[in-house]
């Protein structure tokens, strides 16, 4: 039985991570600034999602950044944020973090900043 994670005053349900290392992420979602409900809507989300796990949390001055397994739940969580909260704006980026060695594609990690303004 997956056992709750408490990282700070963020709790959230710990997955065990499959065939990837504990610290395996596809991409990261920052929270500018910080905002309790949008930070448990987009946890919910994960804690809901059998495929996706939180590798890592990491609260800022300015925001939050959970770092996730998966780049398209990444990218869909962020449309679902910007369609439940109007006034936010979505930024998403790619950045490219290696190449596979077997099929030479490039491999990329995505950041998905959500600002509240």
């Amino acid at each position: 039985m997956p056992s709750s994670t408490q990282h700070s005053n963020i709790t959230y349900r710990e997955k065990p991570p499959g065939d990837k290392h504990i610290d395996y992420y596809e991409a990261k979602i920052q929270i500018r600034p910080y905002n309790e409900e949008v930070i448990r809507y987009v946890i919910n989300g994960i804690d809901n999602n059998e495929k996706v796990r939180i590798s890592k949390v990491i609260e800022l001055k300015t925001g939050v950044d959970i770092y996730v397994s998966s780049r398209k739940f990444a990218t869909s969580i962020g449309k679902k944020l910007r369609a439940k909260f109007k006034e936010g704006k979505i930024l998403v980026t790619k950045t490219l973090f290696s190449k596979n060695r077997q099929t030479s594609k490039n491999i990329y990690r995505v950041t998905v900043l959500f600002r509240l303004n």
